[in-house]
This record gives C-alpha cells, structure tokens and sequence, in this order.
C-alpha cells in the first residue's frame, strides 16, 4: 500500500508525526489491519472517504487492539474509539459523516495526549 507522512496536532500544541499507509480501495479497506502482529508506535492506516460517510469498523480477524480515530473533511477529529478488542464483531461507529478514518496502535491516543477537536493533517 502507499505509505504517506501524516501529522496530529493537539489542542495543547504537541505535534505528532507517523508514516501510515494508505486503503483506497475497497478490497484495501475490507482488509484494513487484519492478520497483523504488530504495529509500530509511528505507523498506522488511514481510510479516505469521499464523499464523506458514515464508518463503521469492526476488529474481525484483527490481532491486535487498535485506537481508530474519526475524523470531519476538515481534519478535526470527531471521536476516537481507544484500545478497541482484538477479533470483536461489535461495530465501532463514527458519530457522523467523516472524511477519514485513522488507525493507530491501541492506546497510542491516550498516550500522546489526543482527543477530539484535535487536528490531523495528510498528503492526500
């Protein structure tokens, strides 16, 4: 998959880099994290939407606990599902349309300090 530089920058002003690689289409969205061992501090997945959309994600097959952030056309983080369980069927939802999902290792939200209202910047 393409791989691109993407930035978080909290409400705090902290500044947070991470290369992550990039589920266009279909198949790469359906097959998102699955199967993975392991997701590196810095690295993450992102799912474009447009035109914007509902999301909602499920942990099938997926080994290891992901936070996935949602994320409005305009880069402000809407919500953030943190620590979600390794192979649940349970929906995780956006709570409205949004432009991108992001997702980052399980737990790398809270210790970075993100939250809603946080911006996210990407190399579209």
């Amino acid at each position: 998959l393409e791989q691109v530089p993407l930035t978080v920058r909290t409400a705090a002003g902290a500044v947070h880099k991470f290369t992550v690689e990039v589920a266009r289409s279909p198949q790469e969205q359906e097959m998102g994290l699955m199967n993975r061992s392991s997701l590196a501090p810095d690295r993450g997945m992102i799912f474009p939407h447009e035109p914007p959309r509902m999301a909602s994600f499920w942990m099938k097959n997926t080994l290891i606990p992901l936070d996935i952030i949602f994320v409005r056309p305009d880069g402000t983080i809407v919500n953030i599902a943190e620590n979600t369980v390794p192979l649940s069927l349970d929906p995780v939802p956006s709570l409205e349309p949004v432009g991108l999902v992001l997702e980052l290792a399980g737990g790398r939200t809270a210790e970075l300090g993100i939250k809603a209202g946080d911006k996210v910047e990407w190399q579209r």
